[in-house]
């Protein structure tokens, strides 16, 4: 696509800008204003959400369609197994190398924030939080960030073995026990969430906001975490891709929650995004990081940073639905 070569280059070097508040409304202007938002923190989301077809087609759509109902092939270990790391105080990565999973410890138990595929679970959310000294069976809530297999099929395993309550959004609960095919199993209805609601255990709440548009029950993640001692905040977005029938109103969905989504992270003074994609948040490479003594943590991006993400989804979601109306 003819904006590819010069968004990775710009993503890359910053030299090109956008006044924000003077966005034209094309698919050009758009792209140029996620691209300035998207700097060099957020070049991964800035390449899957802007660098789409010129039709407004989504590219994946044949393949998912021609794998529908075959059983999935499991990839070989290597190229998805990460070693666990805890990544603040109280905050642990249980992800693969594409795929996230955060375990938030409290003071009465774990919170999960998804699960990632059944595959995977096992082996990266169980052996990972014994690798760090955790219990598993001390998980108390898994949260499910959308119902999608690649976030939410070990939470079953996870409901059943341990008795921890999954809580979903409440289309995507209908999602799941529609399709009926998912591999680890469909998890018992639970928790159905809802817009704002506070999740605590011991000293920490996770607030939940309703973000739909990805799916159209996606659910994005506010709380605190410790770094050496000092809080700060995480604004988690639950749902980011395209990968759903593509139509002006869907986007107009999509593009209100990213605003939503922005307020309120604002709102919250998050400087810290994660997500459920390490091409979205840089998990995997992150959590890698062996910090010196003061050394900031490489997940914090500021305020800023966390505002410029939201832009980025906005923007380029923008972009597509201006596509739309080209083909």
């Amino acid at each position: 696509m003819r904006f590819a070569a010069a968004l990775l280059m710009a993503a890359s070097f910053g030299v090109m800008s956008v006044a924000m508040a003077q966005v034209p409304d094309t698919v050009e202007g758009h792209v140029l204003a996620a691209q300035q938002a998207a700097g060099l923190n957020f070049a991964g989301t800035l390449s899957v959400l802007c660098i789409q077809p010129e039709d407004g087609s989504d590219p994946g759509a044949a393949t998912r369609a021609a794998n529908a109902g075959k059983p999935r092939a499991i990839p070989a270990r290597e190229t998805w197994y990460a070693e666990p790391a805890k990544v603040f105080d109280n905050v642990y990565f249980v992800g693969t190398k594409i795929h996230n999973a955060w375990a938030i410890k409290t003071s009465e138990g774990i919170i999960l924030l998804d699960t990632m595929y059944n595959y995977a679970a096992e082996t990266e959310i169980i052996g990972g939080l014994k690798k760090l000294g955790l219990d598993p069976a001390t998980i108390k809530y898994v949260i499910v960030s959308h119902g999608h297999g690649d976030h939410d099929e070990g939470a079953k395993m996870l409901q059943d073995r341990y008795g921890a309550r999954v809580i979903m959004g409440a289309p995507d609960w209908d999602m799941i026990a529609k399709a009926g095919n998912m591999a680890g199993g469909v998890p018992k209805r639970d928790i159905v969430a809802t817009d704002g609601q506070k999740v605590t255990l011991g000293d920490t709440t996770v607030t939940i906001l309703l973000t739909p548009g990805h799916t159209l029950g996606t659910l994005s993640f506010l709380f605190p975490v410790k770094d050496n001692g000092k809080t700060l905040h995480v604004a988690y977005s639950g749902g980011m891709g395209f990968n759903f029938d593509r139509s002006p109103q869907r986007f107009d969905t999509y593009i209100a929650s990213a605003k939503k989504f922005g307020d309120a992270a604002k709102a919250s003074g998050a400087s810290i995004i994660f997500s459920n994609h390490s091409m979205y948040d840089q998990a995997w490479i992150r959590s890698r990081w062996q910090r010196k003594p003061g050394e900031a943590s490489p997940f914090v991006v500021g305020t800023d940073g966390v505002a410029r993400y939201a832009t980025v989804l906005s923007e380029c979601a923008k972009a597509a639905k201006l596509r739309l109306k080209k083909s």
